[in-house]
């Protein structure tokens, strides 16, 4: 997902800019070897970093990789998109909403297996946040990506997970999980039946997002420029359109926004990772 709009944003913001957008993935270490790419490059405004949560995760969960800073050692541009997480569960779990499952959840302690696509993933710490908010007791088990985890919910070796719109979506159409609500502030057009968890659990919010971002001393006048080819972009309505029907909200926001929120999340996922004691698999 994330390879696929950066792309089609570089594609919108070339127009903008008047010259070539080129994405180039540069995988490893959980993301840092992009982050620490862009973080040590010439801040000149030819290099720049589609990040993602990872940066509000990574400090607090692996702090020996680089950017160890992000909110000093980048420079944020403006948000792209976020995507919120289904909560679904095995049809054999006796719930229906949230309150059901947090019910069923305490009736059982210990007994009901979480999935996720690693320890550390957004999705596991959605996880780790209803556990820790609604106080209950409950085993996490990770996998190495959201599909084989998806195999075990669909055969009830675990009983629940919190997994990415359009990946639990053909499980939640066919009866093969059941949708209990969405892990983001609003409903999800895809699944309009399914309320957010913080219905029930007040203040409960895990999305996965991604924002762009220089690095940390590039010219003003560069990220303003940058900044109103991204808004360009990001107001497309085509793009809108074609993300919202994968579950993906594409976001039209300025640096302030995304430095908020790498702010808030870094502080919100760093104290629930040294209170639930997640350390990397």
């Amino acid at each position: 997902m994330t390879d696929i709009t950066s792309r089609a944003v570089a594609e919108r913001m070339a127009r903008e800019l008047g010259q070539p957008v080129v994405v180039e993935n540069r995988v490893g270490a959980a993301t840092a070897a992009a982050n620490t790419h862009v973080a040590q490059a010439r801040p000149d405004g030819h290099t720049l970093l589609m990040g993602t949560s990872t940066l509000a995760i990574n400090p607090a969960l692996q702090p020996n990789l680089t950017p160890r800073e992000p909110m000093r050692e980048l420079a944020p541009i403006g948000m792209v998109f976020r995507t919120a997480f289904v909560l679904h569960v095995h049809p054999s779990v006796p719930a229906r909403t949230t309150e059901e499952f947090i019910a069923h959840c305490r009736a059982n302690p210990g007994r009901v297996n979480f999935g996720s696509s690693g320890t550390g993933a957004v999705n596991h710490l959605a996880q780790a946040l209803l556990v820790a908010r609604a106080g209950l007791d409950a085993v996490h088990i990770p996998f190495r990506g959201g599909a084989p985890a998806l195999i075990e919910l669909r055969a009830g070796r675990i009983q629940a997970m919190f997994q990415a719109v359009l990946e639990a979506l053909p499980a939640v159409r066919e009866g093969a999980t059941r949708g209990l609500a969405i892990s983001g502030p609003e409903r999800n057009p895809l699944l309009p039946d399914l309320p957010p968890v913080a219905a029930a659990v007040p203040g409960f919010e895990a999305v996965f997002w991604q924002g762009l971002f220089a690095p940390a001393g590039t010219p003003e006048p560069i990220l303003g420029r940058l900044g109103t080819a991204l808004r360009a972009a990001t107001e497309d309505a085509a793009l809108r359109a074609r993300m919202a029907e994968q579950g993906v909200d594409i976001v039209t926001g300025d640096a302030h926004m995304l430095r908020d929120l790498l702010a808030r999340e870094t502080t919100q996922w760093g104290e629930l990772i040294r209170a639930a004691n997640i350390r990397p698999e």
